[in-house]
C-alpha cells in the first residue's frame, strides 16, 4: 500500500534541507501496509476513478484523504452545541463550519502542512520517463509499483479519440498524445496494447494528425533526446545567448525564471546536440510515429510544423525568419572551428548556473520541467558525478498518488500557498478556540517556512533577486521567494501573533516581518503592479520570440492583478501593528499598487486572473485589494463595477461556475450546464462581503452560502469539482485544497459579516 511520508530526508543520503525537510512529502510503497480491508478499499477507489473516468477527469486526492481521516480520527473532536439565541440561519453555517473545520483538521500533516494533489498537466510524466529512460534509471528510480500507478493514470486520462490533453480536462493535443504514448511505449506497453486497443488509439490519433512531425517545440526537444526525432527539425536554441550582454532586452537573463530555467538546459542540450543510446524500442517508435520511413522525414519543414490542436501562440513570421537565419547560417558556423570555440564557451557558462540553479534549491529546481532536464544535462556532463544521485533523490518531492494513479506535479507541492490560505481562511470562521492546535501547527509551519537567506554568490551575475524575508509557493528548500506567498504568509502572521500565546503560540520576531517587507518593496514595478518572482526585466514585445506554441505570455515576468491586490493586504496589515516601520514607503507603494489594479480593470468590471479560473478570482483579489488599500462601493467605480459583473454572473442556483475556457478565450464563460463551482461561488461570496453588499441586498450573499451549505458532504469534506487552476493562459492545474480552505472562508466570512452583523443590528 502506498503511504505518504513527510518532513523526512534523513534516510536519503546527501539530501540537504534549510529547516529539517519540514513540508518535503513524499510517497512510498509498503508492501505489508494495511489491513486487507484497507488495501481492498483503496482498490475500489481505483475501480470506482475508472468506470468513471470519461465523466469526472478530476481526482478526489482520496489515498491521502484516506490515510490521514484513518490516522487522525478522533483526535480533533470539537463540540456541535450551539449557544443559546441563535437563529436557524447562524445554526446551520456553525454546524456546516465546524464539521468542514473537524474534517479539515484530520488532514492536516504534524509539520502543520496540508499535503494535496497538484498535477493537472498531462506533459510533465513523459520527461522524466524519457529522462530516467536515457541515463538508464528508470527501472532504478521507478519501482514496479511506481510504473503500475504511472500507467493507471496515463490510461484513466486518455480521451475517448486515443489521444491526450495537455492537461486532464482538455482536448487532445499532439504534445501530450506523442510524449505520452512513448512514456507506455518505454514503461513496457507493447503496441497494440492497453484495454479496447488504447495504443493503436493513440498512435492512430497521432498519424491522423500529421504525426509526431506536428509535435510543440518542446515535444521536439524531448523526442529529439530519445532518438525519435532529429535535432536538425528542431529551431535553434543556442547557448551562446547567454554570453549576449545583459543590456540587450533579449538576454535570458531578463525572462520569466521558469522560462529562462527550462531554456537554460535545452540549450545545453541542443548546443551538445545529445541523443540518447540507439535501442531496440527507439528504432521501433521511429517506425511508429511517422508517415513515412523515418530516413525520408523533411527534418527542416518539421521545424515550424505544429498540430492545430496544440496552437496556443502561433509563432509571429518575423520569429520563422529569425529561427531560419539561426539555422541556416549560425548554426553551421558554431558546429566547426573556429567557432565551435564560442559553443564550448558558452555550453560552460549554461552548465555554471545550472549547478546554481541545483544547489539553490537542493536540487528540487523551481518547477518539474527544469528539474528534469537539469538532471539530465548533469548526467550529460559527467554520467559518474555525485550530483547525479542529489538529483535522483529528489524526484519522488514531485511525484504524487491519487485514485487516478501516480502523476507528476507542477512544482514540488503546494505547502506553503495552501497553509497561509488555510489559516486565513480558520481566522475567519472566529471558531479559533477550538481549533487552536490545528492553527498552532499551521503557525509554525509558515515561521519556519520563511527563506532566511539570498541565493549564493553574486545575485545580479545569477540573475537572481534578493530572497531574503520571502516565502515561497512550496518550501524554502525550493528557495525561490514568490510575491503573493510572500504578502499572504506576512498577512497571515500578522493576524497570528494578535492571538493568545496558547492558542497559536509564540508570534514570529519582527525583523523576520521586516524582511519581507523589504523583500516586498523591492518587487513594486515602475507601474505600481507586482509580478510573480522577479521584477519585469524586458518588454511585452519579446514575445514576438516565444517559440512555445503552447503557452501564453511566458517571456517576462507580467504584473499581475492578484500579486498586486495580496502585497497590499499583506503591507496595510503589517502597518497596523507596526505603524512606525518604513510608513511612507509603504504608504506610496500602496498608492501606487491601487492605480495599477483600478487600471488594470477591464471596461465589464472585472479582472483577469492568470493563475486560477478567472474572473471570478481575479475580481476577488481585485476588491480585495481596493479594500485595503482604503476605497469602499461608495467611493469606487472601480468596486461598484466589480460588484455589478459579479452579481451579473451569480446562477439562477445561486451560486458561481466558471469554465477553464474563460481563461484560454478571456471572455467568462460558464460551466457546462450553468453548473456552480463551490471555489468560484466562495471567491464570489467572498468579494461581494468585502465590498459590504449585506448593506445594499443580502439575497444574493444568503443564496451563495447555501450552495455551498448544500455541497458538503456528512463526513465535512466538500466535493471534488472541476479543475480551478491555471498557468501560462493555457495549461490548468489542480489545487485540491481549495474545496476545503474557500467554503470555510467564505462561509467564515459570511457567519461573522453577514449573519451576526444582522442579528446585531435588528
Amino acid at each position: 500500500m502506498w503511504k505518504l511520508q513527510m518532513s523526512k530526508g534523513d534516510d536519503d543520503p546527501g539530501v540537504r534541507s534549510v529547516n529539517h525537510h519540514i513540508g518535503r512529502q513524499f510517497w512510498e510503497f509498503d508492501p505489508h501496509a494495511g489491513t486487507p480491508e484497507e488495501r481492498s478499499q483503496i482498490e475500489s477507489m481505483h475501480e470506482e476513478f475508472t468506470r468513471n473516468r470519461l465523466n469526472v477527469k478530476h481526482s478526489s486526492d482520496l489515498l491521502m484523504r484516506f490515510q490521514f481521516a484513518s490516522k487522525n480520527r478522533g483526535e480533533t473532536e470539537t463540540s456541535h452545541i450551539l449557544e443559546e439565541g441563535q437563529d436557524d440561519d447562524e445554526d446551520e453555517v456553525i454546524k456546516t463550519l465546524k464539521k468542514a473545520l473537524k474534517f479539515y483538521a484530520r488532514l492536516q500533516g504534524e509539520d502543520g502542512s496540508w499535503p494535496a494533489d497538484y498535477g493537472g498537466p498531462l506533459f510533465l510524466l513523459p520527461g522524466l520517463i524519457i529522462g530516467l529512460h536515457v541515463m538508464g534509471m528508470k527501472d532504478v528510480i521507478l519501482s514496479i509499483e511506481h510504473q503500475k500507478e504511472i500507467r493507471r493514470y496515463l490510461y484513466n486520462h486518455q480521451n475517448v479519440d486515443g489521444g491526450w490533453g495537455l492537461h486532464i480536462e482538455g482536448h487532445s493535443t499532439m504534445f501530450s498524445t506523442a510524449l505520452n504514448y512513448v512514456s507506455l511505449r518505454l514503461l513496457g506497453e507493447k503496441m497494440d496494447g492497453g484495454e479496447n486497443g488504447a495504443m493503436t488509439k493513440a498512435r492512430t490519433w497521432i498519424l491522423d494528425h500529421g504525426s509526431a512531425t506536428h509535435i510543440p517545440s518542446w515535444g521536439k526537444l524531448w523526442l529529439s533526446v530519445l532518438g525519435v526525432y532529429e535535432w536538425r527539425g528542431n529551431n535553434p536554441l543556442p547557448p551562446e545567448i547567454w554570453l549576449l550582454p545583459y543590456f540587450l532586452p533579449l538576454h535570458p537573463g531578463r525572462m520569466w525564471c521558469h522560462t529562462r530555467m527550462v531554456y537554460l538546459p535545452m540549450s545545453y542540450l541542443y548546443g551538445k546536440r545529445f541523443v540518447g543510446p540507439i535501442s531496440s524500442i527507439v528504432l521501433s517508435l521511429r517506425r511508429e510515429l511517422y508517415k513515412t520511413l523515418y530516413y525520408q522525414v523533411n527534418w527542416d519543414l518539421s521545424r515550424n510544423q505544429c498540430a492545430k490542436e496544440d496552437l496556443y501562440y502561433p509563432h509571429p513570421i518575423i520569429q520563422d525568419l529569425l529561427w531560419g537565419g539561426l539555422n541556416k547560417i549560425a548554426e553551421p558556423l558554431l558546429m566547426q572551428w573556429p567557432f565551435a570555440k564560442l559553443r564550448k564557451k558558452a555550453l560552460n557558462t549554461v552548465m555554471q548556473h545550472i549547478h546554481h540553479e541545483d544547489e539553490n534549491t537542493h536540487y528540487i529546481c523551481v518547477g518539474p520541467v527544469n528539474k528534469v532536464l537539469n538532471m539530465l544535462c548533469c548526467w550529460v556532463e559527467d554520467p559518474k558525478s555525485p550530483v547525479n544521485k542529489l538529483h535522483l533523490c529528489r524526484i519522488k518531492d514531485y511525484l504524487w498518488i491519487a485514485e487516478d494513479g501516480m502523476k507528476m506535479q507542477g512544482y514540488n507541492g503546494s505547502q506553503l500557498w495552501d497553509a497561509v490560505l488555510a489559516a486565513q481562511a480558520i481566522l475567519a470562521t472566529n471558531l479559533v478556540d477550538e481549533n487552536g492546535p490545528m492553527l498552532l501547527k499551521a503557525h509554525d509551519f509558515i515561521k519556519n517556512s520563511q527563506v532566511r537567506k539570498n541565493s549564493s554568490g553574486n545575485i545580479q551575475s545569477w540573475y537572481r533577486h534578493i530572497s531574503l524575508g520571502g516565502w515561497p509557493f512550496s518550501t524554502p528548500d525550493n528557495g525561490w521567494p514568490v510575491s503573493d506567498c510572500t504578502a499572504e504568509a506576512l498577512k497571515a502572521l500578522v493576524m497570528l501573533s494578535q492571538m493568545p500565546y496558547d492558542i497559536v503560540g509564540e508570534a514570529i520576531a519582527p525583523e523576520c516581518l521586516y524582511d519581507a517587507v523589504h523583500l516586498l518593496l523591492t518587487l513594486q514595478n515602475g507601474n505600481g503592479g507586482f509580478s510573480s518572482y522577479e521584477l519585469k526585466r524586458s518588454y511585452a514585445w519579446l514575445e514576438v520570440i516565444n517559440p512555445a506554441e503552447t503557452f501564453g505570455d511566458i517571456m517576462i515576468d507580467y504584473q499581475y492583478v492578484e500579486c498586486t491586490s495580496a502585497v497590499v493586504q499583506g503591507l496595510r496589515s503589517f502597518t497596523k501593528l507596526y505603524p512606525n516601520h518604513r510608513r511612507d514607503q509603504i504608504e506610496v507603494c500602496i498608492d501606487k499598487a491601487i492605480t495599477f489594479i483600478e487600471s488594470s480593470q477591464l471596461p465589464d468590471g472585472s479582472w483577469y486572473g492568470s493563475w486560477a479560473i478567472c474572473y471570478t478570482y481575479g475580481t476577488w483579489f481585485g476588491i480585495k485589494g481596493l479594500v485595503a488599500g482604503g476605497k469602499t462601493y461608495e467611493t469606487s467605480h472601480c468596486i461598484r463595477k466589480a460588484c455589478a459583473f459579479l452579481l451579473s454572473k451569480q446562477l439562477h442556483s445561486g451560486g458561481w461556475g466558471e469554465s477553464y475556457t474563460s481563461c484560454q478565450q478571456k471572455t467568462y464563460t460558464s460551466l457546462v450546464g450553468n453548473k456552480s463551482h463551490i471555489t468560484n461561488t466562495s471567491w464570489a461570496l467572498l468579494a461581494l462581503i468585502e465590498a459590504k453588499q449585506a448593506k445594499r441586498n443580502q439575497i444574493p450573499l444568503h443564496r451563495a452560502a447555501k450552495v455551498l451549505i448544500d455541497h458538503q458532504m456528512d463526513n465535512g469534506d466538500f466535493l471534488q469539482q472541476e479543475i480551478i487552476g491555471v498557468f501560462n493562459k493555457n495549461c490548468m492545474i489542480s489545487y485540491s485544497s481549495y474545496r476545503n480552505i474557500f467554503p470555510i472562508w467564505a462561509l467564515g466570512e459570511y457567519l461573522n459579516y453577514v449573519i451576526i452583523r444582522k442579528k446585531s443590528h435588528a
